[in-house]
């Protein structure tokens, strides 16, 4: 993995990146990078601040997922940012590859996840169990956009955010995320899983304009092998 960030947009109160994987978005163990300590580390250094440097975390990918992110520079920024989080105003689009057939080629999950403390990962609340108290109601949508002999690509967007969300869901079906071991798949993958964040969309915090971020994936996703389908490919 690379010291240096690649930067997709900078103003004075948004930073947004792609991120590489595997990269704690932050709270990496003693003497790891994260995403925040290296894009604080480049902050200082591009603007030569000796002091720390504010830097809101709004949202999270997880260590072993790609693409893009948005961090808030002011605390303004940060506040609003988060409120459109919790409005659901912000559209995240990710893509996929899972390497089980799909039961439709479209569709709409909707589970409840909580957190096995035993097991130490998320889990979806089976048709025969009681809801835990502390379960959340997740749902996506999703479409195969590309096939291979043995793969799927797809796209996913996000109607909630919970943590480990698509992972846990996917695997739930029966359809884990190529080379994602915790959630079910025997596969290897060549860095991190196969999930990238793909886009991401949401209103500046003080012009109200409207942004619109993408990322390209990663060259070892091999999307040359895909049959693509559709304008999205």
């Amino acid at each position: 993995m690379s010291d240096v960030l690649s930067i997709l947009y900078e103003d004075n109160h948004l930073l947004v990146i792609d991120k590489p994987a595997p990269l704690a978005t932050m709270g990496a163990e003693a003497g790891e990078p994260s995403l925040v300590s290296m894009a604080k580390g480049y902050l200082q250094t591009k603007y030569n601040k000796p002091g720390n440097v504010y830097l809101g975390v709004v949202s999270r990918l997880d260590s072993f997922v790609t693409g893009v992110i948005v961090l808030a520079r002011t605390s303004k920024a940060a506040s609003r940012l988060t409120d459109q989080f919790r409005r659901r105003s912000v559209e995240k689009t990710y893509w996929a590859i899972v390497a089980d057939p799909l039961p439709n080629e479209s569709g709409t999950l909707e589970h409840h996840i909580f957190k096995n403390d035993l097991r130490r990962r998320m889990e979806t609340v089976k048709n025969s169990q009681p809801v835990p108290v502390d379960a959340k109601l997740a749902r996506l949508a999703y479409q195969v956009i590309g096939t291979r002999a043995d793969r799927s690509l797809l796209e996913v967007k996000l109607e909630t955010g919970r943590k480990h969300q698509i992972r846990v869901q996917l695997e739930s079906i029966g359809c884990p995320i190529v080379g994602d071991r915790k959630y079910g798949s025997e596969i290897s993958f060549k860095k991190g899983i196969a999930l990238h964040s793909r886009c991401l969309s949401f209103d500046h915090p003080t012009t109200r304009q409207r942004l619109r971020f993408e990322s390209a994936l990663p060259p070892w996703w091999q999307l040359g092998k895909y049959d693509l389908r559709g304008d999205d490919s």
